[in-house]
């Protein structure tokens, strides 16, 4: 899978995609990652990629011809003046634009964009960006969370990340994702490891009972209450798509 990402601050993913599973996913190819430096493609001496936004208000916005180019630059063509209308127009990847505006960004939606073999990612800073930039370059727009950020970069490492944990292959166990908190619509189950006692405290006799059924019945049970208790949305969310499909 291949990750093309605009930002103003390149120097922010420096050892962040060098270390644990997406360095070992770089290291079996199975992930190239690309930086590029939107500023590269500004226009004038003094490479000026923001100004005042029209109509007044405080703060800048990023200036759309520096991101049209970056992005053109590296598809290898110009953007039809229309914009794409498509989430994968004409055999060309996805360009998603990192925003508090965008949709929500779930474990769902991570299954979707793990099936492109290819996404582009746009890092936005200031009070924005140029509105032309979305109706006319970007297909879709994430969001990491209901709040807001200095920019994008920290959004497109977390959505890098959370991909990369997808892709077949990378994570030592195939089976590894599974059972992880969001994957199935509950939370996680607890996790123990040795000591078996610590500071006088002990784990659950089921985990060292030998009896494996009733291990996977406890772990289940414990994922629904804790699911009850710290997110009851997900449950009320998971019941009413279990009921919608009966």
């Amino acid at each position: 899978m291949k990750f093309d990402i605009f930002s103003l601050f390149p120097e922010m993913f420096t050892g962040v995609f060098d270390y644990s599973i997406i360095q070992r996913a770089r290291e079996m190819n199975s992930v190239s990652i690309h930086i590029h430096n939107i500023r590269g493609y500004a226009m004038g001496k003094h490479r000026v990629t923001d100004d005042t936004p029209y109509g007044g208000g405080g703060g800048m916005v990023m200036k759309p011809d520096p991101i049209f180019y970056a992005v053109e630059h590296v598809l290898g063509h110009t953007v039809p003046d229309e914009g794409y209308t498509d989430s994968e127009p004409d055999g060309n990847p996805p360009i998603i634009l990192l925003s508090p505006q965008g949709r929500l960004f779930t474990q769902a939606i991570a299954h979707e964009l793990v099936q492109h073999s290819h996404l582009m990612l746009i890092c936005g800073r200031y009070e924005g960006v140029d509105e032309r930039v979305r109706q006319y370059l970007c297909t879709d727009q994430i969001s990491i969370g209901d709040y807001v950020l200095s920019g994008g970069e920290i959004p497109a490492m977390v959505l890098v990340d959370s991909l990369i944990r997808l892709i077949p292959g990378v994570l030592g166990d195939p089976t590894a994702t599974i059972d992880d908190s969001h994957a199935t619509g509950l939370l996680e189950y607890p996790h123990y490891t040795r000591p078996s006692t610590f500071r006088g405290h002990g784990i659950p006799e089921i985990l060292v009972s030998g009896h494996h059924a009733k291990i996977e019945q406890w772990r289940r049970e414990q994922s629904i209450l804790r699911t009850r208790k710290q997110r009851p949305d997900l449950l009320e969310k998971r019941n009413a798509k279990k009921s919608s499909h009966s």
